[in-house]
């Protein structure tokens, strides 16, 4: 059998990606699989202050750093949250405030960076391992990292490829998702992701082996319930119950329904941690808690003349 570890949007959380890359070794698995949404939503500002101290804040709390220790200490805390430490001035701090283009090419830099020194750290940490790590963005994430997932020999970028995990199981990858509330920088009405699908799916050649690698869940089931908001992007409450809609692809669903591939390996809803057979394809969405700091992921065993032996889901 070959292991495969598969987590999805750890949105930023150097804590979560470091535990990814560690899974290699920790459940010694040759695959390593991350779904999607993969960079962060915020940049975090250290401010130098006149008297040689760095302050900041954090979820509300200040933050004080004395030192160039403690100020790489707070570094690595908002990295590990999922957000993008800078370091400034008083006075540049005035002049982003007052330009908010400047804020946007800045938190596009700092997260290009983070991405290229993310790649660098598989790269060192998979070095002399037969492990393989798939890093594909996913609808949050903006197309101007893709120039930075690089394909070297221990980091592929699988997004709208097919590519061959083990001579038994092939894995087609797409990030893309239907329309949000939010406007990310990837989403697609549903008929133009039945068209991205269905051209990766021509480039299947053992469709009972293979794996949908869809950032998206199909329509309609388990791990695609989220939940209902109304027009100011606040969760809709009847009755002192929290209200669920689907949120899933049905587009997604109607290809999986069709093709019965073995596997989906699906993100995109935090909430919606599980198990889905369509037909007998198993979708999985091990959900996420990367504002935690914790990982949580799926362990597969992938037989070694195609099927997939079994499946457990991992949380640490």
């Amino acid at each position: 059998m070959t292991r495969a570890f598969f987590v999805t949007d750890v949105h930023g959380s150097e804590r979560c990606f470091l535990k990814f890359i560690n899974a290699a070794k920790a459940y010694n698995a040759k695959i390593l699989i991350l779904g999607g949404d993969i960079t962060g939503k915020m940049v975090i500002q250290i401010v130098r202050q006149s008297d040689g101290t760095w302050r900041s804040q954090l979820f509300g709390s200040d933050m004080l750093a004395n030192s160039e220790e403690e100020v790489t200490k707070l570094e690595k805390i908002i990295r590990d949250c999922g957000y993008y430490p800078y370091r400034t001035t008083e006075d540049e701090m005035t002049e982003l405030e007052a330009d908010r283009l400047k804020v946007d090419a800045l938190f596009t830099r700092l997260m290009c960076e983070s991405v290229a020194r993310w790649v660098e750290i598989a790269n060192q940490r998979l070095a002399g391992t037969d492990a393989v790590c798939y890093i594909s963005p996913g609808n949050d994430d903006r197309l101007d990292i893709d120039a930075y997932l690089t394909d070297t020999k221990c980091v592929i970028n699988p997004e709208e490829k097919r590519v061959q995990l083990t001579p038994h199981h092939e894995m087609i990858t797409l990030g893309a998702t239907n329309h949000t509330p939010w406007h990310t920088p990837r989403e697609f009405s549903e008929e133009e992701l039945a068209a991205k699908i269905s051209a990766l799916v021509d480039q299947v050649v053992d469709m009972p082996n293979a794996i949908f690698n869809f950032h998206c869940p199909p329509a309609n089931t388990l791990i695609d319930a989220a939940p209902k908001l109304d027009a100011t992007l606040r969760p809709v409450i009847t009755g002192g119950q929290l209200q669920w809609i689907s949120a899933g692809s049905v587009a997604v669903r109607a290809s999986i329904e069709k093709h019965q591939p073995l596997v989906g390996l699906h993100g995109h809803i935090h909430e919606s941690k599980g198990v889905a057979k369509i037909g007998r394809t198993l979708c999985l969405n091990p959900g996420s808690e990367y504002g935690e700091g914790i990982l949580r992921g799926a362990v597969l065993e992938l037989g070694d003349k195609g099927g997939i032996k079994s499946h457990v889901f991992t949380s640490g």
